[in-house]
């Protein structure tokens, strides 16, 4: 017998907060499957591949041994802080000092959080890309800080436009979310951007947080924002091993910075968590340390990937750029379709393929669809004959 709870509200915070529209869809599809009908699904973006054998292999010898399952220092191990600062400085050009300038993390979202924690106060607005990732606004808001959109467009390159932002006013204003290579849209940042990022920052005394988790994925040429002069004095820059190496449900990232900005975040983050578990520290100082054929080889295979959600896109009629980065494909919709909740849903109960509607990221994504390239070639393979036989129903 089921005992009916008692009425106790939740807190406040969560008032502006819905639950993640995967989470209400997934369970849609699960009941779709349970039906009978198979459902392929092209809309998460988790990495379907695994990471280096000697990631995993790291990962066994460490935990076999009886000497690595105690509590962990909060600030990571130094062999930790130093593989990073050793990755930043091979793979971006940017010098760390890993004493000082690298924080470890249970994966990055956890970082958006204790960022938002450690800084906002309720009523500081912070501004949020539109279209972007999700996470940015639920962050904000948990910690009490207000949204406030600027507008990202396929006409604008993707790219913020510094002068209306001014515009619109910046009172209040203390955090600036940013996110290149883009999500959902795939933009390539610039060199030029992130002066402009920094330089707009610098004037209007604003935190940059730069979520940075795809700079390796179909991207020849990966970069920090920290590699701008004056980056530390305004910047917090997040990255994780979850999409350049396969290690999502590891749960490793980072967060890099002025010494001050990361004892800030520390003196937060101390409260919360304790450090990771040792064998995984470990295993993450041999996933930093792969050469890069690793990059090359995860490449050749999102590529392959990436013609396909191509070619599904051209089913569609939708139209697309491909100048695009990242671990999606992004496309605008068939002129006089304007519903991207529609079109999406006409995908998954007439096709059986499940695609990502573009509004989940806000109104600027309403009239545009988002692969996944998180499945083998044959189930795009598939996925495209049941689209192409779905839509001639």
């Amino acid at each position: 017998m089921e005992t009916e709870a008692l009425n106790i509200a939740p807190s406040q915070r969560l008032g502006g907060i819905s639950e993640y529209f995967f989470s209400r869809k997934l369970r849609e599809i699960d009941g779709m499957r349970a039906a009978g009908k198979e459902i392929i699904n092209l809309g998460i973006g988790g990495p379907d591949l695994p990471p280096h054998p000697d990631i995993v292999a790291e990962l066994a010898s460490e935990a076999a041994r009886p000497d690595t399952h105690s509590y962990q220092p909060n600030k990571g191990t130094p062999m930790l802080r130093e593989a990073f600062a050793r990755w930043y400085r091979e793979r971006y050009g940017v010098e760390l000092d890993p004493a000082a300038e690298i924080l470890p993390l249970m994966g990055s979202k956890e970082g958006l959080m204790h960022i938002c924690m450690t800084y906002l106060n309720p009523g500081d607005r912070v501004l949020i890309p539109n279209p972007g990732y999700p996470t940015y606004r639920s962050a904000a808001t948990l910690a009490g800080g207000v949204c406030t959109d600027y507008r990202l467009t396929e006409a604008g390159g993707w790219m913020p436009d510094f002068e209306a932002i001014e515009k619109a006013g910046l009172d209040g204003v203390k955090m600036m979310m940013v996110n290149y290579p883009h999500m959902p849209t795939g933009a390539l940042p610039t060199r030029e951007l992130f002066e402009k990022i920094v330089s707009f920052a610098t004037k209007h005394n604003l935190l940059v947080v730069h979520d940075n988790p795809y700079s390796f994925i179909r991207n020849e040429n990966p970069m920090s924002l920290l590699s701008v002069p004056g980056a530390k004095a305004v910047a917090l820059e997040l990255n994780s091993l979850s999409k350049s190496h396969n290690m999502a449900g590891w749960r490793i990232g980072m967060v890099a910075g002025a010494k001050q900005r990361i004892d800030d975040v520390l003196r937060f983050r101390s409260n919360m968590d304790s450090g990771m578990f040792r064998p995984l520290q470990s295993a993450a100082v041999a996933a930093l340390g792969l050469g890069r054929e690793w990059y090359a080889e995860l490449n050749r295979t999102y590529f392959g990937r990436q013609d396909r959600a191509y070619a599904i896109m051209d089913v569609l009629g939708c139209t697309y750029s491909k100048d695009q980065a990242g671990l999606f494909v992004w496309g605008r919709l068939p002129e006089g379709s304007d519903d991207c909740y529609a079109y999406s849903d006409r995908i998954l109960y007439d096709c059986g393929v499940f695609i990502t509607p573009g509004g989940i990221f806000g109104s600027e994504g309403e009239r545009y669809l988002r692969i996944s390239l998180c499945a083998p070639e044959a189930v795009f393979d598939k996925a495209l004959a049941k689209i192409e036989n779905g839509l001639k129903k």
